[in-house]
């Protein structure tokens, strides 16, 4: 038979369902992938074969039709989520010997679909900031060429995927933690609209900047997992109910938006010239098979001040007792972020709530005239890991570790569902990710117009690569 890892997820689903593979036969050959290339990469940090085989075994007790959605498909988990009785760290030294008594809402959703997790992928520590490095683990490099960042949060998740150690990957998006590492290294990673998936709640408990969603190969194998990771959920209370829609179903539908708006830079953020050609060029490409592409986006000018206000108010909420009990082992990054939350007036969150609310209905107003806006998923192409972050981008120098990621948090703030899939190469070879933008909860739109432009680009494949080693171990 074919190496499994360099099969679809899709593919690998249908085997599963029909008893053409077990899922004891996908875990063997995760674990011959991850020997083989995951040491110059660094993506998945903890394995957890001999639990993922007893669930699997526990699953082919079952008939085949009531093993869920996913079948028995292996799922790396990001490492900020909890799995029982697995080393659960957020990349965090202060969690560095955690081992998790419970699992968080998301996993357990998964492993009832027929989810078999086996791995956990790294992040930064907290999730916080788009570099995938941290004191526990260390960093997570760029498989096309080890010497680059992967980007992040999601960065152990989207190394994984382009290097076959996952068909397909849990991840978590706060300021683009889905779409950055998509760009950087390939694959493809949507944020869903908030309440698609559920999540546990451990602070705010309304909160809709930070959700869970899906990473892989494709837009299919995408929509495959993302079909089982929605559907409400008792323990978090802006949990939305499953649509009468199979979002796989979506992506396989043909459909074909009329007209797209795109933009090279929203019209508030710096853009590398060469991301800013590559991502117009793709869009341009619509335009033969009869979509109107019109250069449009709409006022998004308070974006910068929102997103800054209102992530801060996440960190001081989530984090504030972690400043003052385990300051010494928070890294500057996370600690300049609570503390800018901790300093915010009444007047300030005011004023970004409003801004937010504004920027929504911009934005949806917007959506009304197009079917889709495009715009670049991350504004850099990989840059070397030594750097925590871009310092500066065209000219325009950054204030924050988190400015470079304004054009990915200004759709979090319009509460889009967005998706980043490859659309194309830099002169040095490295990824380019298209921002492809829907209403909220337009997900089944959203895929069905990615899966569309996937296809017109010819970039859809999926291949898993081998890692270019590029650095000295």
């Amino acid at each position: 038979m074919t190496d499994l890892t360099r099969l679809t997820a899709v593919e690998v689903t249908d085997l599963l369902r029909i008893g053409a593979v077990s899922p004891l036969e996908c875990l063997d050959a995760l674990e011959k992938r991850i020997a083989a290339v995951n040491a110059p990469v660094n993506a998945l940090v903890t394995l957890c074969f001999g639990r993922a085989r007893e669930h699997a075994e526990r699953l082919m007790e079952l008939p085949a039709h009531d093993r869920g959605r996913l079948a028995g498909l292996p799922v790396p988990i990001k490492d900020l989520c909890d799995v029982a009785g697995v080393r659960s760290t957020q990349g965090s030294l202060i969690f560095k010997d955690n081992i998790a008594t419970d699992s968080d809402l998301v996993v357990k959703h998964l492993e009832a679909e027929g989810g078999i997790v086996y791995a956990m992928s790294n992040t930064p520590e907290f999730g916080a900031g788009a570099h995938t490095f941290n004191e526990v683990f260390g960093i997570t490099r760029n498989p096309r060429d080890t010497r680059l960042s992967a980007s992040g949060s999601s960065g152990g998740a989207a190394v994984a995927l382009a290097t076959g150690m996952a068909w397909v990957a849990h991840g978590s998006d706060l300021g683009g933690s889905l779409r950055n590492p998509a760009s950087f290294c390939g694959v493809t990673g949507m944020r869903p609209s908030p309440g698609r998936v559920a999540a546990s709640v451990f602070s705010k408990i309304d909160g809709t900047l930070g959700v869970e969603g899906p990473m892989a190969r494709n837009v299919a194998d995408l929509a495959l997992l993302f079909d089982a990771m929605v559907g409400t959920e008792q323990g978090d209370p802006l949990s939305l109910p499953r649509e009468d829609v199979s979002y796989l179903a979506a992506a396989r539908s043909g459909w074909k938006p009329k007209r797209v708006a795109v933009s090279r830079d929203l019209g508030i953020s710096p853009v590398d010239p060469e991301i800013a050609g590559i991502v117009l060029a793709a869009a341009r490409k619509l335009e033969a098979e009869g979509v109107i592409v019109e250069e449009a986006h709409p006022d998004l000018a308070d974006a910068m001040n929102c997103f800054q206000t209102l992530r801060a108010i996440g960190y001081a909420t989530g984090m504030r007792q972690m400043l003052l009990d385990h300051r010494d082992k928070l890294k500057p990054e996370v600690i300049w972020n609570i503390e800018k939350g901790l300093k915010l007036t009444g007047e300030e969150i005011a004023r970004a709530e409003a801004q937010r609310g504004n920027l929504f209905r911009r934005m949806q107003a917007f959506l009304e005239t197009y079917d889709l806006l495009l715009c670049p998923s991350t504004i850099v192409p990989p840059f070397p890991v030594e750097q925590r972050y871009p310092a500066h981008c065209n000219g325009v120098e950054f204030s924050s570790y988190i400015d470079w990621l304004l054009i990915v948090g200004t759709i979090t703030l319009c509460a889009c569902p967005a998706i980043s899939i490859p659309c194309g190469f830099t002169a040095s070879n490295m990824p380019v990710g298209l921002q492809v933008v829907a209403p909220n909860r337009g997900e089944a739109k959203l895929l069905a117009g990615a899966a569309f432009i996937e296809n017109v680009l010819g970039l859809g494949a999926g291949t898993p690569i081998d890692p270019r080693v590029t650095h000295s171990a």
